[in-house]
């Protein structure tokens, strides 16, 4: 199981029903692109790192592991609006106003980025799929999902068992030996996820599957007083942002 599944699983939110989580943490993703980056972004990410410390209870090292991946992809990309190609100062110079871009642009995406691991820190996917169906998204696709989450789980225990078994061997002794290793690995990954999948299908024939995949979902009512907690915080939130955001006099 994955780090942020097993956090999702064990989560103080995980009997909420994903509604109400998807409306303060995809809230703040949309917050965090829409309003200006300084201060609706900031105060958005201020507000998204609170919630995830404080009410949801995620631990603070789980969150930066989980964290500091998407915080690499908004750094790269903010660190190519700091300089421009071509133009009259040479082939690579430095972009006019490309500081105050690239720190509006991490801005946005890290408080987006956030907005997203609140949701999935406190949400299991077992939990939402599930209940996509009742939402108007086709079982089929639904039972696709479930089945792709649950085999990469699978096929992620088969990789390290061979990383495992292959380290024993002094399958990375050396370079080549390393090489030879990988190989092995991703052809010994390949036939496995085959196998299993051919299992699977002869697994659910057997069981007289007819195109739906029927599993217990956990019950949860929508809470009415959450909805209008996230829903305070967000309407907080655009509300500072415009009064900050007027000019000093």
């Amino acid at each position: 199981m994955l780090p942020i599944d097993a956090a999702a699983h064990s989560s103080r939110w995980r009997r909420r029903h994903p509604v109400d989580k998807a409306v303060l943490g995809l809230g703040l993703t949309v917050l965090a692109v829409s309003l200006p980056p300084w201060p609706g972004a900031a105060l958005v990410l201020v507000a998204a790192l609170a919630v995830l410390l404080g009410p949801a209870g995620v631990p603070g090292r789980r969150l930066w592991r989980a964290y500091r991946v998407p915080l690499g992809f908004c750094a790269t990309g903010a660190v190519t609006l700091l300089v421009q190609v071509g133009g009259p100062d040479g082939f690579l110079a430095p972009a006019e106003g490309g500081a105050v871009r690239a720190g509006e642009l991490m801005l946005r995406t890290s408080a987006a980025s956030l907005g997203v691991l609140l949701f999935a820190f406190t949400t299991p996917l077992s939990d939402l799929l599930p209940r996509l169906v009742r939402a108007g998204v086709p079982a089929p696709v639904v039972d696709v999902a479930l089945v792709t989450y649950r085999m990469s789980f699978l096929l992620l225990d088969s990789v390290r068992r061979v990383r495992e078994a292959q380290a024993a061997r002094l399958g990375h002794a050396g370079r080549a030996a390393a090489w030879r290793s990988l190989g092995g690995l991703g052809a010994t990954t390949f036939v496995r996820a085959f196998d299993r999948a051919a299992r699977l299908q002869a697994g659910l024939a057997g069981r007289g599957y007819d195109g739906t995949l029927r599993v217990l979902v956990p019950e949860a009512r929508v809470s009415l007083p959450f909805l209008a907690g996230s829903a305070a915080l967000l309407t907080a939130l655009t509300a500072l942002t415009f009064v900050l955001e007027r000019p000093l006099s």
